[in-house]
């Protein structure tokens, strides 16, 4: 048996091998291992970022050992790499391979299972984020995970409701740097059009709110057999651990219209954080001159020029940054780009 990290143009035999398996490559992986021999692929493992992903092994040399070389070679590439901290999505019945070489599970979601391994603890992670927060984590309060790309009437109006109705509101931002506004700027304009919200503090969402380790489909936009899998186990993370550290009674969301990723998402959430003791508040969609405001839409008016109809779906700090030339560039570049969030 041999190992080797394959060409690009070999990835369509590795997805052929996978497919045997009910398995796929996808698409945004950045490097593949295969174990061979006698130019057989025997098994294979491939990662993004941190993450491990499609990971499948020939039936006939399963329970060998091979599963174990496979995760340890690919493990020291990625450590190679300055990566100290593993996830990997995995079938259930593979939950014990990765356990035996020191991985935690996470959370399970219909027959899915996150671990994390390495240096990766989401306990020492929550707890560095609240008391880099400076919340009190005795005090119950609201919770509200955005993307907000780019920060829209809609958004604050679901913002200002929640603080309306609770004496402490948290709001999650996305942290994940996948949308067609940076990070920084997302997360600032939030925090700017909630500077009149003396109850709201604003956060960064962070690696185990909606990110490429816990919902990766979010940011593809598309529906796929996959997607009640990812929207489940991102919502069963934030009931089990999330809203434990931040002691979150209840969460915000806006209902949706046009977005079947998000709206399988809100129904996630509505049929599991009960379970956790955590209330979900449906809030209709803010509507104004007869149109449910979304950044979708306001993203649709950019790429079309239409600038002043954007106006009056965004706050005046939303559309201040619209005209400024960082705001002007990322204009541009959503005219160029066919971004799907």
């Amino acid at each position: 048996m041999d190992f080797r990290f394959v060409f690009d143009y070999e990835k369509p035999i590795v997805n052929e091998f996978l497919k045997k398996l009910d398995l796929v490559l996808e698409e945004d992986v950045e490097e593949t291992l295969i174990c061979y021999e006698k130019d057989e692929i025997l098994g294979t493992c491939s990662y993004f970022q941190n993450i491990i992903k499609c990971f499948g092994i020939k039936k006939e040399y399963q329970g060998e050992g091979l599963a174990s070389s496979l995760i340890t070679k690919i493990q020291n590439r990625m450590f190679d790499k300055g990566i100290y901290e593993y996830f990997v999505f995995t079938l259930d019945k593979n939950v014990a391979i990765f356990e035996s070489l020191g991985y935690k599970k996470v959370a399970s979601s219909e027959g899915v299972t996150l671990l994390e391994g390495g240096m990766a603890s989401i306990y020492k992670y929550l707890e560095n984020m609240l008391i880099k927060s400076g919340l009190d984590k005795n005090k119950k309060r609201a919770a509200l995970v955005v993307n907000c790309n780019p920060f829209t009437l809609g958004h604050q109006y679901l913002i200002e409701t929640a603080a309306k109705e609770n004496d402490d509101v948290v709001v999650f931002v996305v942290e994940e740097d996948r949308s067609a506004f940076p990070t920084d700027i997302r997360f600032n304009l939030v925090k700017e059009g909630c500077k009149h919200l003396n109850n709201v503090i604003v956060l960064k969402g962070g690696r185990y709110i909606i990110s490429s380790n816990t919902f990766p489909a979010y940011f593809l936009r598309k529906k796929d057999d996959k997607l009640s899998i990812y929207t489940k186990l991102d919502a069963t993370i934030f009931g089990m651990y999330i809203s434990k550290v931040f002691n979150i009674g209840k969460r915000y969301v806006g209902t949706e219209p046009y977005c079947e990723v998000t709206n399988e998402y809100n129904n996630s959430l509505k049929e599991i954080l009960p379970k956790y003791s955590v209330k979900v508040h449906l809030i209709e969609r803010l509507v104004k001159d007869g149109i449910k405001i979304s950044a979708s839409m306001v993203r649709s008016l950019l790429k079309e020029g239409r600038i002043e109809e954007v106006k009056n779906l965004v706050p005046k700090t939303t559309y201040d940054f619209l005209m400024t030339q960082e705001g002007k560039e990322i204009i541009e570049k959503i005219k160029r780009r066919d971004l799907p969030h």
